[in-house]
C-alpha cells in the first residue's frame, strides 16, 4: 500500500495507515453458480421461474370462479374445525398466487440473474455529477444483467401474473358494499325505522315511555318498538340508526324555535343518540346547563336549542326525532328524523339541516 498524506480540518497530516488501520480484505472468491457452471440447470432453474408466473393467472381466475360459484352456505370440515369452503378457497387460490410471484422473483434474482460481486469504497452522501450520471448507467447495466433480453419470457411472464394480480382485488373492492348513489343513500344510511305512530321504548326493557312519568330532568335511552322486528345483523344495523335520548326540561328554560313547536311534548324532547362528529353514542347529560357530552372528543350539544353544537369537533346539530303522543298518553314519533343521523359524510347535501336556520 502506498502512503500518502493527507490534510485534516486542524491542520495536521495523516498517512494512509492511520486512515485506514486494517487491510482491505478483498472479495472472497466464489465458485460459479450450478445454473451458471451446468446450462441444463440453467434452463431448469428458467422453467421453474416461468411456472411459478404462469400459474398466476391460473390462481387468479379460480380466485374469481369461486368467487361467484360456490354458496355461501356450503362449508368443509377438517377435523374439529368448520370452515367456510368460499373463504377458505378464496383464501388458498389468493394466497398461493401471491406467493408465486414472491418465490419466482426470489429464483430469478438468486439463480439468473448476474451474479458478480462489486465492491467500492464509502463516499459523501453529496454525489457530483458525474457520479450521478455513473449511478443511471449502473441502473442500465442491471437491467441488462437481469437477462431479459435473452429471457424474455420471464418478464412477460411477470406482467402476467402481476396483472392479472389486478382481476381478484377489483371484485373484491366492488364487493365492499353499495355503491352510494342518491338512491342508496335514502334507502340506507338517510333513513331510520322511525315512522309516525311508531312508540318510543326503554331500550333495556322495551316498555313504551308514558309522557307523564318523566320528570323534569330525567334522561332515557330509548329504541322504536318496531326494532323488534328485526334479528341478526338487520338488527345491528337498524338499531345503530334508530337509537334515541329522550330528555325533559322545564319549558320555560329551553329555547324551541316555531319550526319545531310541534316536536315536544310539554318539555319532552327526544334526539339521536348518534354523534354527527364520528358516530359515538352519547348519554352524558348535564341537568342544570342541558348539555349533552360525546365521550369520546367532548362535542357538546345543548338539547335546550335544537341540540346546536356549543363545544367539540361536531359539525352538525343533534338530529331531533319529532314526537307526540298517542291516545293513551305513551310517547311516539310523528315521522322519521328529517335529516340524516350521525357522522357527516361527502355526499351530504350543503343546504341547512332545518328550516330557518336553527340548526
Amino acid at each position: 500500500m502506498s502512503v500518502r498524506d493527507t490534510r485534516t480540518s486542524a491542520g495536521t497530516t495523516r498517512s494512509d495507515d492511520e486512515r485506514f488501520p486494517v487491510d482491505n480484505p478483498g472479495v472472497e472468491h466464489e465458485p460459479p453458480r450450478w445454473t451458471d457452471a451446468d446450462p441444463d440447470a440453467g434452463r431448469s432453474a428458467y422453467t421453474f421461474v416461468v411456472g411459478c408466473f404462469a400459474l398466476v393467472p391460473v390462481l387468479a381466475i379460480a380466485f374469481v370462479v369461486i368467487y361467484f360459484a360456490v354458496p355461501e352456505n356450503v362449508f368443509i370440515d377438517v377435523g374439529s374445525n368448520h370452515y367456510m369452503a368460499q373463504h377458505l378457497l378464496l383464501g388458498l387460490t389468493l394466497g398461493l398466487a401471491i406467493l408465486l410471484v414472491g418465490v419466482g422473483a426470489v429464483q430469478w434474482a438468486r439463480l439468473l440473474m448476474d451474479d458478480t460481486e462489486r465492491t467500492e469504497e464509502r463516499h459523501t452522501a453529496a454525489s457530483s455529477a458525474e457520479t450521478r450520471t455513473a449511478a443511471i448507467d449502473i441502473v442500465y447495466q442491471g437491467l441488462q444483467e437481469t437477462n431479459l433480453g435473452r429471457r424474455k419470457l420471464i418478464g412477460r411472464s411477470l406482467l402476467g401474473a402481476l396483472g392479472i394480480l389486478v382481476a381478484p382485488a377489483a371484485v373484491l373492492l366492488a364487493d365492499l358494499g353499495p355503491w352510494p348513489t342518491a338512491r342508496v343513500r335514502a334507502e340506507t344510511i338517510e333513513r331510520t325505522i322511525w315512522g309516525e305512530g311508531v312508540r318510543l321504548v326503554n331500550d333495556v326493557t322495551y316498555e313504551p315511555i308514558l309522557a307523564a312519568d318523566m320528570e323534569i330532568g330525567q334522561l332515557v335511552n330509548a329504541e322504536p318498538e318496531n326494532l323488534q322486528e328485526f334479528h341478526g345483523h338487520h338488527l345491528q344495523v337498524e338499531r345503530a340508526k334508530a337509537a334515541i335520548i329522550v330528555v325533559r326540561m322545564d319549558p320555560n328554560s329551553i329555547t324551541i324555535p316555531e319550526s319545531r313547536s310541534s316536536w315536544h311534548v310539554n318539555g319532552i324532547l327526544s334526539y339521536s343518540k348518534i354523534c354527527t362528529h364520528v358516530g359515538c353514542p352519547i348519554s352524558l347529560w348535564e341537568q342544570q346547563t342541558h348539555h349533552l357530552l360525546c365521550p369520546c372528543h367532548q362535542s357538546t350539544f345543548d338539547l335546550g336549542n335544537s341540540g346546536v353544537v356549543v363545544f367539540g369537533p361536531a359539525a352538525r346539530s343533534l338530529p331531533q326525532l319529532p314526537i307526540s303522543t298517542d291516545a293513551e298518553g305513551y310517547l311516539i314519533a310523528t315521522s322519521d328524523f328529517p335529516v340524516p343521523v350521525g357522522p357527516s359524510y361527502f355526499e351530504r347535501d350543503s343546504r341547512n339541516d332545518y328550516e330557518d336556520g336553527d340548526a
